[in-house]
């Protein structure tokens, strides 16, 4: 809808998609948030032109939203994906001044990311039996890697065989934006990595693709085959709420914070691009100290 009233949208898509490198999931979200902006300046301010589009305009639809019931961060989403826009307007010469600078975003809570206990991961590794298939075997080394790796869904759905290195026991991960970093694994998940690789050409002849992971088939893993995977065997150990993948990614930087890993060491690992985004997992070492302080000191 948006960009029938406003066509300086449709570069801006394309500006995130072919220069920014965003997800399409990401542009998705910009997308639909703009679509939503310009439906309601058209409705209620018969589509003003961008340099008439004030910071009353964008309070409005913020209060329409926040009525409701919209949560904080849903709106500080939205809040960004205008800034962006906006910024983006100046950039190219469209605009002189963004509706933006005064809009303040609504305080988000902030929660604690759910992560699996260790003793439940060393029981999902050492005790949880996987059928001696395909299937089995896909899913068994995928939720090591995820565990032993940190990485998102999709940096492990796109992961290519050549991104593995045997030799050095360690991959390179293609992250948010295109960016490349190196995880370090074990030698023993590098060899069973190599192992699958392996059994995977020996059983197929039809691979025309250079994903590390296939099913059956020899096609790419997709992401809700890959979320069912993680649910069902984390119900196997543990009563989180939360059974994702993000969830393997949370646990992977907790524990490393538990036992003592340098944030900036952790944050590379991550691929976050500000320390902030990592901070987050010192508060759970703050609450095991807790933890540890009330069970063993006389006076807790």
């Amino acid at each position: 809808m948006s960009q029938c009233f406003y066509p300086q949208v449709k570069p801006f898509i394309q500006y995130l998609q072919f220069e920014k490198r965003y997800s399409q999931h990401t542009i998705v979200s910009y997308q639909t948030d703009l679509d939503q902006f310009f439906a309601f300046l058209a409705s209620q301010y018969d589509s003003p032109s961008l340099s008439a589009i004030t910071p009353g305009f964008v309070r409005s639809w913020l209060a329409e939203m926040r009525n409701d019931d919209m949560t904080p961060k849903s709106l500080n989403r939205k809040i960004s994906s205008l800034k962006s826009f906006f910024k983006y307007q100046i950039k190219v010469g469209e605009v002189k001044q963004s509706p933006m600078t005064t809009i303040v975003s609504p305080k988000v809570g902030k929660r604690l990311p759910s992560f699996v206990s260790e003793n439940d991961m060393n029981t999902l590794q050492q005790y949880v039996e996987f059928p001696d298939t395909w299937k089995g075997q896909t899913d068994k080394l995928l939720l090591n890697l995820f565990y032993a790796t940190g990485m998102r869904l999709s940096e492990l759905i796109g992961l290519k065989e050549s991104q593995l290195d045997v030799a050095n026991g360690q991959v390179k991960v293609l992250g948010k934006g295109n960016k490349e970093r190196i995880i370090p694994v074990s030698k023993v998940l590098a060899n069973q990595l190599a192992s699958y690789i392996n059994n995977k050409k020996q059983s197929s002849s039809n691979l025309s693709f250079p994903n590390l992971f296939v099913n059956e088939k020899g096609k790419p893993l997709y992401p809700k085959y890959v979320y069912n995977v993680v649910k069902a065997n984390l119900s196997l150990v543990t009563t989180l709420q939360k059974k994702s993948p993000h969830v393997l990614r949370h646990t992977f930087a907790t524990h490393l914070t538990n036992n003592g890993a340098d944030l900036n060491a952790v944050k590379e690992l991550l691929g976050h691009s500000s320390l902030a985004a990592t901070q987050i997992y010192t508060h759970n070492t703050i609450e095991k100290l807790k933890d540890v302080y009330k069970k063993a000191h006389p006076k807790a």
